[in-house]
């Protein structure tokens, strides 16, 4: 059958291991299961697992380090489908956060670490999230910055702004094309920052996303869908895969936005191409 890209969601969130925010109990082979039949059930042959900003926590740094030691674990159960992890380190905890930044390296083997401040207390800009992105550069950690249009602490030009001041730290932008007037925004800060790599979840459409792609390249968009643990009550949202694949880029080009980009920005193995008829 025709072979089809190796394709690599970079935007996979996984909150297995915690309480949801409402509370319930999560079980993780379930959540693991689950989530392998929804990847198979799009054609993904595997996905960049992150963890979910939504947790409870009460008790502060102990918290944080049993979500990021969580989706450790998630990787560790999977590396065939997950072979990369993101934590979190928050923004409030301060300087003890850059030693959770060293741990996520050094201690759990992290890949990058995401920030999402709507949810984290802070402006994407502050003085804290400054002080990580620093930390990250010298321990090549990659930066997952999400970007809800609708957020004024995680808006496109802040991120704009941050990358300005980090030119050699390469970051992957979450949601860009979340809102109409951002997604035209979008090749204007890709323009400029070329350390940047926009992510596809929340697309309104493929159209936006191409209107980057044919200014400033391939290169510079990965597909991500922004998939939620089922625990979180987050419904599943449009997954562009199948517009990417029947889109008029290259074939190239479209193997590079489906899971090229990632493999490269993150420094994974990659398979190159998946028979279409093969899928776990």
């Amino acid at each position: 059958m025709q072979d089809r890209p190796h394709i690599i969601d970079v935007h996979n969130h996984l909150g297995a291991t915690t309480s949801s925010s409402r509370g319930d109990s999560v079980d993780l082979d379930d959540e693991l299961a689950a989530r392998a039949a929804t990847l198979a059930a799009r054609g993904v042959a595997q996905a960049v697992i992150i963890a979910s900003h939504d947790y409870l926590r009460p008790d502060g740094i102990a918290d944080n380090r049993k979500i990021n030691d969580g989706i450790a674990m998630c990787r560790t159960r999977r590396p065939d489908l997950f072979p990369a992890a993101v934590g979190i380190v928050e923004p409030l905890n301060g300087p003890r956060g850059l030693q959770e930044l060293d741990r996520c390296k050094n201690e759990l083997g992290l890949h990058g670490i995401s920030f999402h401040t709507r949810l984290q207390g802070v402006s994407l800009d502050s003085r804290w999230v400054r002080r990580y992105l620093e930390r990250m550069g010298e321990l090549g950690l990659v930066p997952f910055l999400h970007s809800i249009g609708e957020s004024s602490a995680e808006a496109l030009w802040k991120v704009d702004v941050l990358a300005a001041d980090f030119p050699d730290l390469p970051m992957i932008v979450l949601d860009a094309f979340s809102t109409f007037e951002q997604s035209l925004f979008a090749p204007h800060v890709a323009e400029r920052r070329p350390q940047l790599v926009f992510d596809t979840a929340l697309a309104h459409g493929f159209s936006v996303v191409m209107n980057l792609i044919s200014r400033c390249g391939a290169d510079r968009v990965m597909y991500g869908s922004d998939l939620h643990s089922s625990a979180s009550g987050i419904p599943a949202v449009t997954d562009l895969a199948a517009d990417i694949l029947a889109s008029p880029l290259t074939d190239a080009d479209k193997a590079a936005v489906l899971g090229g980009n990632a493999a490269r920005i993150l420094g994974l193995q990659h398979a190159g191409t998946t028979n279409s008829g093969a899928h776990e």
